[in-house]
């Protein structure tokens, strides 16, 4: 589904942490619902959840935007430099990006990767990453359409709760 809404981005502050946190939580539990059961799903707490985007707004580590529509936050970024060991710092990452559900298809996570690629180009970055769960289909597409390509030897098993989760890093170039 595509619609000609336009959504404001903006850097966050401090006051929108508890609504990151907020759609962070449901967000990933709609999106994970299908790969994982209830039980093996085990997200932080709100408040620790809270506490991790108000430090990273605050020290900008990652860099924060949230997409508003009616000023209300519909969608967040996380973007930086890149985490995985052995990058060049011209590599970027997107360290999340996390659109609530009823926005879906809207167009808000292509404004939000918009100002997560131009915030990285400001500083300095030629590429950028993001690790996606195999499984998750909704995810692979949106990346997949943006011009990102899976790095087939990256493929890892991470913990989410009490179960494990396939992710694989796709890449492309900034340029």
């Amino acid at each position: 589904m595509s619609s000609t809404t336009t959504f404001k981005v903006r850097p966050a502050t401090l006051r929108d942490a508890k609504s990151i946190a907020e759609l962070h939580n449901a967000t990933a539990r709609e999106a994970f619902k299908s790969l994982l059961s209830d039980a093996a799903l085990v997200l932080p707490a709100q408040d620790k959840r809270q506490a991790y985007w108000r430090e990273a707004i605050e020290y900008s580590e990652p860099q924060v935007h949230v997409a508003l529509e009616d000023e209300k936050i519909v969608g967040f970024v996380g973007f930086d430099r890149s985490r995985d060991p052995g990058t060049p710092p011209t590599m970027g990452e997107i360290w999340a990006i996390y659109v609530t559900p009823g926005a879906w298809g809207k167009g808000v996570g292509l404004a939000l990767w918009d100002a997560a690629r131009e915030g990285l180009q400001e500083e300095g970055c030629t590429q950028v990453t993001v690790w996606v769960p195999i499984a998750n289909e909704r995810a692979m597409r949106f990346h997949e359409l943006a011009g990102f390509k899976r790095e087939l030897n990256s493929a890892k098993t991470v913990p989410m709760g009490a179960a494990r989760i396939e992710e694989i890093r796709l890449k492309r170039s900034l340029g």
